[in-house]
């Protein structure tokens, strides 16, 4: 579900790493939204990241 799908930015893993140096599993998600978008002038409701709609990639429908 946390995936752009404009960009296709979507989870990454990683470890977090502790002054003592134990590392554990952690995720890193986007900041995805579920918007309607005018998609060659119809209304769809899509899953959008929030950096593809500060820079214009996508139109919101009204």
């Amino acid at each position: 579900m946390a995936k752009c799908d404009i960009c296709e930015k979507e989870v990454k893993f990683s470890l977090q790493v502790s002054h003592s140096h134990r590392r554990t599993a952690r995720t890193f998600k986007p900041n995805v939204q579920k918007i309607r978008v005018n998609d060659n002038g119809t209304p769809k409701k899509m899953n959008v990241c929030t950096k593809c709609l500060k820079s214009g990639k996508v139109q919101r429908a009204i």
